[in-house]
This record gives structure tokens, sequence and C-alpha cells, in this order.
């Protein structure tokens, strides 16, 4: 859903004092439950109190729980405190649930959960300029980092350094020009300059219509005309 940039700078504005982000390798995940409170809980962090969810689990494949936590608390000196999921009209809100809605192209959905749009932040790329030839200039975004979103058109928002603009984004695999890899290609509405290499933000408002092949370059354009419109509408 983030990458791990927006993570950091989203738990920024939260006011966080520390963050610890530890690589998941092979010999991290061999740790047993106990393993990892001694050794991560207590010796590195030193952790007072713990705050997990109901559904906590923990250490090799998954073997540690609440009630692991709860025997090892007065050991270890740290509380374990077990939170309320968040719920939006008795439905529980994860990260499992706005993926859900991002790959079935339901992005209203996705933003309520999220409580903002859902972002795609990246450096522009170069293209094969083919959207510059047909009169719709895109710039052009690889999703490295990304869950993978329905495939098609979108109404967006695009953030840079020096503007805030609307427009219409395609993610997807290009058929008409026989793509081969995903690329995220976005028109921006009032902008027509070259932004190679210059870091945007792409927020999405709506999913629009799915990606498709068409029979020519014209039908093509008149099909981008049509999105436009709607976008902007």
């Amino acid at each position: 859903i983030n990458s791990n940039k927006q993570k950091i700078d989203q738990l920024k504005k939260l006011g966080l004092d520390f963050l610890i982000i530890i690589k998941f390798t092979k010999q991290f995940s061999s740790l047993s439950p106990q393993q990892f409170i001694k050794k991560i809980i207590y010796q590195k962090t030193r952790s007072k109190f713990l705050y997990v969810s109901k559904n906590f689990r923990f250490g090799h494949k998954r073997e540690g729980n609440i009630q692991t936590l709860k025997k090892f608390e007065s050991f270890y000196n740290f509380k374990c405190i077990v939170t309320k999921p968040s719920k939006k009209n008795k439905t529980i809100i994860s990260s499992t649930l706005i993926r859900k809605k991002i790959t079935q192209g339901k992005i209203d959905d996705a933003n309520k959960l999220l409580k903002r749009k859902w972002v795609i932040k990246g450096k522009v790329i170069k293209g094969q300029k083919r959207g510059r030839k047909i009169g719709f200039p895109t710039c052009n975004l690889k999703l490295t980092d990304y869950i993978v979103p329905r495939l098609g058109v979108y109404a967006v928002n695009i953030k840079g350094l020096k503007f805030n603009k609307k427009g219409i984004a395609n993610i997807g695999y290009r058929p008409t020009f026989n793509g081969q890899n995903l690329l995220l290609e976005t028109n921006i509405f009032g902008i027509n300059k070259n932004l190679y290499n210059k870091v945007i933000t792409v927020g999405f408002k709506k999913f629009l219509r799915a990606e498709k092949k068409f029979k020519s370059l014209e039908y093509l354009k008149k099909q981008i005309k049509i999105d436009i419109k709607q976008a902007k509408k």
C-alpha cells in the first residue's frame, strides 16, 4: 500500500521518537517466539510496553501469540497491551481489506478506509513519447514498491515540487502498442513540460474504465478524450 519512504514520512507526522526497521532475513524468520522476545523485544529495544492487535502472531511459523507474550511479561519486564481494531460500519479496517479494494479498482472505498487518497510516489522516467505524439503527453512511473491496482484508467491528482494539478492516469501494459512492462502513465491537466527525473505523487480518486486494446490510434485518441472529459467531471 505504501513504500517504506511513505511509511516513514507518515510516522514522522505522528511524532514518533524512534523507528526501527528490521530486515526480514532467513535468520530473522527462523527465530522462535521466545528468541524473538529475548533478542528483539528485550535485548535490542528494551521495550516496556508492547501494543499488539488480538490476532498478532510472531516467531518461526507464526507460533507465537498474545498468550506467549503474556507468559514472558514479568521475566523480561514488559507489559503487553492488546488494542481494539479500527472499524468502519462494523467491518475491521485491515491492510488486507484495503489491498483487496485497490486490486478491485474500488479506490473510493480504499480512500475512505485510509482516510486519505491512495498514492504512488516516484521519479518520472523516460518513455517512448507515444503520448506526446498523439497529443496526450504523459509522465511515466514504475510500480516497483506498490501493490498493483486494477489495470485501467483513473481520475487522479498529481503533486510536484511546485504544482498541484488534476489529471488522468493509466496503469497497464499498453496493449494497443503491444507493451510488455507494467507502467503508470499520467497526463497532467494544464502542464505540458519535461518532468523527467522529477519526483511526483499521484493520488488516485476514481476508477474510470478497464484497460483495453484498441483497433487503431484513432480509436485510442477518441477514447482518451472521453476519459479526460469524464475525469474532469
